[in-house]
């Protein structure tokens, strides 16, 4: 197919960061591309249309959707790219943050899934790309939350690819690591906090600014995208950028224990619990 004629895509989270290089790449690659951002938001000067999207609202969604369709006939591509993060210890996020969290990460994903998968089976083709997380293959203390809603997504990713397959339609993951985006500046945080974590989520929030700071470009994690959206033969899961290579090969090779060491050092956090007061006040008599 010629650059001239990739097709339609629909980027969600278009406005900054991952979901703006995306758009970019792919209009540059031949795609005709629609973005959202939850505000009206100029179209970009390299030819993206930008559209108004609430990815946790229904109507809003279907709107898109149908508008999508009447300006351009179709939609070959959904780049499901809309996310936000969440900073703290599990136990200090209310039920009502974790419900609002996984509305935008993984409700508002089968949202649009829902309302394009129509569009796609009517085609008899279509290619939906996932935005995960290497947090959707590992443990990430103090962000719990997050990485439990790319560890849905990625559950969810698999399980449909195999539903559509038989309509033309494959479904594909994209797994970033660390990359220099807004991301860390717009974290949510935790809603109730408790003192009892505050030194070590101290300690995370400055690790994540580090791993941020020295992140991949959000070029890499585009072309990633590009990559997926084009392979006639797709693999169900791109790793973009060499930390997430590094990281999906050691969650699927090394021990158990390795990796867990390995985590809570990274993070660090003490590799041996504490013991309980009792005792080592026990040990103290008995020394």
């Amino acid at each position: 197919m010629s650059k001239t004629t990739r097709g339609v895509a629909l980027v969600t989270g278009a406005s900054s960061g991952i979901g703006l290089a995306t758009a970019r790449a792919l209009r540059r690659d031949g795609y005709r591309v629609f973005g959202t951002s939850r505000k009206p938001a100029a179209n970009t000067s390299d030819g993206v249309t930008m559209l108004v999207c609430d990815v946790t609202d229904d109507a809003s969604v279907q709107a898109l959707v149908e508008d999508v369709v009447s300006r351009a006939g179709r939609i070959d591509l959904l780049v499901n790219n809309a996310g936000i993060g969440l900073l703290g210890a599990a136990e200090e996020s209310s039920t009502a943050q974790a419900k609002a969290l996984f509305d935008v990460n993984v409700f508002g994903v089968v949202r649009l899934t829902n309302a394009v998968l129509p569009v796609m089976r009517r085609q008899r083709a279509g290619r939906i790309v996932n935005l995960s997380s290497i947090l959707g293959l590992i443990p990430a203390p103090y962000n719990a939350l997050y990485a439990s809603t790319k560890h849905a997504l990625e559950g969810y990713s698999e399980s449909l690819d195999h539903e559509v397959r038989t309509h033309g339609i494959r479904v594909v993951l994209v797994e970033p690591g660390a990359t220099r985006t807004s991301f860390e500046e717009n974290l949510t945080r935790a809603d109730h906090p408790l003192a009892a974590y505050d030194a070590v989520r101290a300690d995370a929030e400055k690790l994540m600014r580090e791993i941020v700071e020295t992140g991949d470009a959000v070029e890499v994690v585009a072309d990633t995208v590009v990559k997926a959206a084009n392979a006639a033969t797709p693999r169900r899961r791109y790793t973009a950028g060499k930390v997430a290579m590094q990281v999906s090969l050691m969650r699927r090779f090394l021990p158990e224990s390795f990796v867990d060491k390995g985590l809570r050092k990274y993070n660090k956090l003490p590799l041996e619990p504490t013991p309980p007061a009792s005792s080592t006040a026990a040990a103290h008599q008995a020394s």
